[in-house]
């Protein structure tokens, strides 16, 4: 969430920074300077009331010990009034500052100064590629396919179970997906990343700490008894264990990393492009988080992406990083790199990785702050990476690694998985 105050000092600002994501936000913002300005003026009227009562409790006391009871009472009937006052102003300021704060809710995070103009996909920047793209013998396959070649992956049996988008895993599929969560744990936490097992359901707070409301209701699966909602990453939940936290500023970087199951209703997903691994509604990954020092977080979002390159260029897989434009962007980020891997056997680019900087708008809404040198209280920076989401990671390997004998399987991934090859 962005800062009231920023957005009071910097109106202009904030209005073009957020054209680049394609958003008109001059009317919310001129909106929430306007309830701003109406919360204030409350509160000092407030304020000045409260400060009247305080004043005319000691006076009507003076009276009372000198006797003159007709004029305390007089004062009395002035006290009571304006705890009427004070009741009707504070419940003024609580509504103004609801409205408030679900005015500033709509607002999206202001993207930084290298996030290229753009509205869609095709505009974002190809900043980089590694790897070979392998050269596929006759007849080869894509990964749907595949699956059902050497009974790996049953699409058909997660169907009968609950519904599409829900595959099952088997012999070794499922060996080589846990080899996978293995191996992304142990490279993240080589690289000092603490593990955590966290929970697979938030709380309503927690999924407005990350952005994932009000901005995302219609894709998370929601419990409306308890009021819970399944987690469509690990960021939130990892994210949300510094909710309400103050840090020191020599326990900064935080780096934490989690595997956990995703889910994602993905309304409206339909069509070729989302076939087999493309696109499902409950999958793995790998998340890493960072708390970090604003004047130190990009140094940090770039550490992240090399972080991931080390992991791709081990898997030996073809891969892109994009520089999101401000239109593709998500809504909490400031600036996300995107990793794609080549599947030979799709001709086409699968994303298997989002990096991103939120910069002090999840740390705002989590309350994540941490105390300075001087003592004084500033919001940290917050990053999260995917290292990395499974399904077409594993969609990756199965397709470039084909063979006419079987599915080769990644030499770094060898000592996981306990085989050389599916076949």
């Amino acid at each position: 969430m962005l800062q009231i105050a920023f957005i009071r000092e910097n109106q202009e600002k904030v209005i073009q920074a957020l054209a680049k994501r394609n958003v008109d936000a001059k009317s919310i913002v001129e909106e929430v300077i306007k309830l701003d300005e109406q919360r204030r003026a409350t509160k000092v009227e407030l304020e000045g009331i409260l400060s009247e009562s305080n004043k005319l409790s000691k006076d009507i006391g003076e009276l009372m010990k000198n006797g003159e009871k007709s004029k305390a009472a007089i004062l009395k009937e002035k006290t009571v009034l304006n705890k009427e006052k004070s009741k009707k102003l504070a419940e003024t300021a609580d509504a103004i500052t609801t409205e408030l704060t679900a005015k500033l809710y709509t607002l999206p995070n202001l993207p930084a100064d290298i996030v290229p103009v753009g509205k869609t996909p095709e505009e974002n920047l190809n900043i980089f590629e590694a790897g070979e793209v392998p050269v596929l013998h006759e007849g080869a396959q894509p990964h749907w396919e595949l699956v059902k070649k050497y009974d790996i992956i049953d699409f058909e049996l997660g169907n009968k179970i609950t519904g599409a988008g829900f595959p099952v895993y088997k012999g070794k599929g499922a060996r080589l997906q846990r080899a996978l969560i293995n191996y992304f744990l142990d490279k993240n936490v080589a690289a000092g990343y603490n593990e955590v097992q966290v929970p697979h359901f938030v709380n309503e707070a927690s999924a407005y700490g990350t952005g994932q409301l009000p901005d995302k209701e219609g894709q998370m699966y929601h419990d409306a008894t308890d009021n819970l909602y399944l987690i469509p990453t690990a960021e939130v939940p990892v994210t949300n264990l510094f909710r309400d936290v103050i840090l020191n500023e020599s326990e900064l970087p935080v780096l934490t990393t989690a595997y956990t199951p995703c889910f994602r209703r993905e309304a409206g997903s339909y069509g070729a492009h989302v076939r087999g691994l493309n696109r499902l509604h409950q999958f793995d990954k790998v998340e890493i988080v960072r708390v970090e020092h604003p004047d130190k977080s990009y140094e940090a979002l770039d550490g992240m992406v090399e972080h991931i390159k080390v992991i791709l260029d081990e898997l030996k897989l073809p891969y892109r990083i994009l520089r999101l434009c401000g239109g593709d962007m998500g809504f909490t980020s400031a600036l996300t790199y995107d990793f794609e891997v080549f599947s030979t056997a799709q001709d086409r680019w699968l994303e298997i990785s989002s990096v991103s900087n939120f910069e002090t708008f999840q740390a705002n809404r989590l309350k994540l702050r941490f105390k300075d040198k001087d003592g004084k209280n500033q919001l940290a920076h917050t990053l999260n990476g995917s290292s990395l989401a499974l399904p077409r990671v594993l969609a990756g390997i199965l397709e470039n690694y084909q063979t006419p004998e079987g599915i080769v399987i990644p030499e770094v991934l060898r000592p996981y998985c306990g085989f050389d090859i599916i076949d």
